[in-house]
């Protein structure tokens, strides 16, 4: 059969029927031999649809341009060649112009993922061309003829439509995956997932990945042809598991899902290992499979009634109805035009908006389910009712003859717990009574001291005043008379020798320091007191943890008399809490520790207690350590428990580290013990920088 001659009459032909293809299975042929082989054979379809193969393919088409513009644009609207070269003559000599999607795309003349290729064609002239085509895919190649103009129309709608496609799956991602980040249900993250992956996969295979993604790395690009979709099928698998729950209803189907990922992984690492061609047809495979499996799964959910089945139904069905319009088209049952190009993106698309509304519908379905629930609750409560109702006419008679025992034994536990409640508000009294003793001995005896050092000064203070006194009005005798000024001089030197006046004021001024110095000790008391009991600091308030124990050291100087109190204290930074309970737990635990030390060693040196503060990160941490006698694991693990003591009758209650406890676990703090027999305990007390004080324990 000849070659047809295509008539170009300036308006964009599809020329597929008019190409003649011969195949180089040696990949070898040159054009001078292939000008010459008799073994073309015309294509009779609109789109040539090419086998998978490694061969080369070589198209060849006569136009006759009966239009007014001589420079053609031949448009091969199939976006991924590894090789596409075009063969044009030039005074009766062919050059050739090559485009792969191997290539850089900035390096094309036309920046359009497509291929297009100049064609020079003299007005009535008659010109035949040659096309090379090399592919790792099946080959697919609408072929349109037109002019510049022509053809930038063409692509211009092309573009409008993928646009418009695009604009729509991100608009589904993007509200979908705000609905999965409100619900955490994880099939909207899938579903979001599948829909980002089947938008890569129909942009690459539409070259636009290429051209606006890829366009310096036409190597991920041409990975991404099977990696995309590979990767949205396992989206979908998970995203119908998920959404349909496969492997409870049907536990079958759910092992074939698990298969078919696998199957992807593999074909998408043997993408990655170079195996092009396997891996493409691996893809179908796995397409082919999942296709059938899904639709199983579907169908048979459905026929039970299920819901969410008969929307993902409907959507899977016109995902493959465009599929199948699509190859239709491919194969030429269906012609090709602006219909058919975008059946499958438009089948996409559909199948995407359904699948959002199936995700959206599960949520009415939650909410009439949940619903039916509260209205078969509430069935169930007025049921209890009624039987409740019945029983108390029957159990009326029996409370009536149990209510007098009942008002008796009422009163009694009332009585009871008023005793219980009285007894132990007298207890918490009696250890707060103990405390304010301890207090109360301790600043009786600090301020005792130097109060006895100003009182014993005050006597020999008022006689030295007394003779000052005298002094004074005796030098007003002897100014006043009439003697002679050298007689007064006289006169007033044997008085000062007399009455050693020299050393009286000597004597005043060592009085007036003592005085001085025991007013300054008390007030050093009053203020050490101050900041102990923090009378004025009824409220949260920044506080010095260290000037607090200092104070409360200070305190209890009384009891420590004797003991060695080595101090090393850390600079903390100022922590919000109730500073006077701090210092009770403070004065607790080291009137505990001085009595443990004061048990192994009596009045004998060697008793010591070991203070340092130190912080990290969260806490302000106190260490209270003695080298008294210790204590049992036994007593260790009762020191917090209410009324446990091991101290004599009398001289405590037991209270005191529970209510110690109870004051770091207030502060949002905790308090450790570390005791050995006959070897001492230390106490270590954290308490939290900065404390959430909203929550009350």
């Amino acid at each position: 059969m000849g070659q047809k001659i295509i008539h170009f009459n300036g308006e964009n032909k599809i020329i597929g029927q008019y190409v003649s293809i011969l195949e180089d299975s040696t990949n070898r042929k040159d054009l001078q031999s292939v000008i010459k082989s008799p073994h073309f054979t015309m294509s009779h379809t609109q789109v040539p649809n090419l086998k998978l193969s490694t061969s080369d393919f070589w198209l060849r088409f006569t136009i006759k341009n009966e239009s007014q513009s001589e420079l053609l644009l031949l448009n091969l609207e199939y976006p991924t060649l590894e090789l596409c070269s075009f063969y044009y003559p030039v005074n009766g000599v062919y050059y050739s112009k090559t485009l792969s999607d191997t290539l850089m795309f900035n390096d094309r003349k036309y920046k359009h993922q497509d291929f297009i290729f100049d064609a020079q064609i003299p007005k009535d002239s008659t010109v035949t061309f040659y096309l090379r085509v090399r592919s790792n895919e099946q080959m697919v190649l609408p072929l349109v003829i037109g002019t510049p103009q022509k053809i930038a129309e063409l692509k211009l709608s092309h573009d409008m439509f993928w646009g418009g496609l695009v604009g729509l799956l991100l608009v589904m991602t993007l509200y979908n995956a705000f609905v999965f980040l409100s619900t955490r249900d994880i099939s909207y993250l899938y579903y979001v997932c599948y829909t980002v992956l089947i938008c890569l996969t129909q942009t690459s295979l539409s070259g636009y990945t290429y051209r606006f993604l890829f366009a310096d790395s036409p190597e991920v690009f041409n990975a991404g042809i099977i990696l995309f979709p590979a990767l949205a099928g396992i989206a979908l698998l998970l995203f119908t598991e998920s959404f349909l729950g496969v492997s409870e209803k049907i536990p079958l189907m759910g092992k074939v899902f698990k298969f078919i990922m696998l199957f992807y992984v593999v074909a998408m690492a043997g993408r990655l290992l170079g195996f092009k061609h396997t891996s493409y047809r691996m893809i179908d495979i796995c397409a082919l499979l999942l296709t059938v499996c899904v639709y199983i799964v579907v169908v048979r959910l459905a026929i039970k009634g299920f819901r969410p089945a008969r929307l993902f139904l409907l959507a899977w069905t016109m995902f493959l109805v465009g599929v199948i319009l699509f190859v239709l088209r491919n194969l030429g049952v269906l012609p090709y035009n602006n219909l058919t190009n975008y059946t499958m993106q438009t089948g996409t698309a559909l199948e995407v908006t359904l699948l959002s509304l199936a995700l959206a519908d599960r949520i009415n379905i939650f909410k009439a389910d949940k619903e039916k629930s509260q209205a078969e609750t509430v069935s169930a409560l007025q049921e209890n009712e009624r039987i409740i109702r019945e029983q108390n006419a029957m159990l009326e008679h029996k409370v009536q003859e149990r209510t007098g025992e009942l008002i008796a034994s009422n009163g009694e536990l009332n009585r009871a717990l008023d005793d219980l409640k009285q007894t132990q508000s007298q207890l918490v009294e009696a250890e707060k009574m103990a405390s304010l003793g301890q207090l109360t001995a301790g600043i009786a005896h600090e301020i005792n001291n130097p109060i006895n050092f100003v009182s014993s000064n005050i006597k020999p203070l008022k006689r030295d005043i007394d003779m000052v006194l005298d002094a004074i009005t005796e030098i007003e005798n002897i100014g006043l008379s009439a003697i002679p000024a050298e007689e007064k001089k006289k006169q007033l030197k044997a008085y000062k020798d007399e009455n050693d006046f020299d050393y009286v004021l000597a004597e005043i001024k060592h009085l007036l320091k003592g005085i001085n110095e025991g007013a300054s000790r008390t007030t050093e008391i009053v203020k050490g007191l101050k900041i102990f009991s923090r009378l004025d600091e009824d409220n949260l308030k920044s506080a010095d943890l260290n000037e607090g124990m200092e104070s409360t050291i200070l305190i209890a100087n009384n009891m420590l008399h004797g003991i060695e109190v080595i101090k090393s204290y850390s600079e903390l930074p100022k922590v919000e809490c109730f500073a006077g309970k701090l210092n009770q737990v403070f004065l607790n635990i080291i009137s505990n520790a001085a009595y443990a030390v004061r048990k192994k060693y009596g009045e004998a040196p060697g008793a010591e207690i070991e203070i340092t503060s130190t912080s990290d990160d969260q806490y302000a941490i106190f260490s209270i350590k003695d080298n008294g006698i210790g204590m049992s694991e036994t007593t260790k693990n009762k020191i917090f428990e209410p009324f446990f003591t091991t101290k004599e009758v009398g001289e405590g209650t037991g209270l005191g580290m529970s209510i110690a406890y109870n004051t770091i676990k207030k502060h949002h703090g905790k308090i450790l013990v570390d005791s050995y027999l006959d070897e001492g305990t230390e106490f270590t007390i954290y308490i939290p920088l900065v404390a959430d004080w909203s929550i009350v324990e």
